[in-house]
């Protein structure tokens, strides 16, 4: 909480697509592990306060994120996922020769 607390009142001071430091940047200036530091920064993205870019790093955000469940948008593209990757294996199953 505390990474995430002091970075809210960085973010005030910031333009939206402005760009957060680093995770090793954050790690030094606060003295904490990785994970603490990444769970600050994921409390601000729940909060939709940043938005993350992969391996770009974490920018400030523009509002016009969803603030929606992101948990639940994970399960429906696994479930998705397995549908389509039952449908793959029933598809090569039936185009597979007779023989194999």
């Amino acid at each position: 909480m505390q990474v995430a607390d002091a970075l809210r009142a960085d973010i005030k001071k910031m333009k939206p697509g402005d760009k957060l430091p680093s995770q090793r940047e954050l790690m030094d200036r606060f003295g904490f592990a990785s994970q603490t530091v990444q769970n600050g920064l994921a409390a601000l993205r729940a909060e939709g306060l940043i938005v993350s870019a992969g391996n770009l790093g974490n920018f400030v955000s523009d509002g016009s994120a969803p603030t929606g469940d992101v948990r639940d948008d994970i399960k429906e593209i696994r479930s998705q996922i397995q549908a389509l990757a039952e449908r793959v294996a029933a598809l090569e199953e039936r185009s597979a020769p007779s023989g194999a």
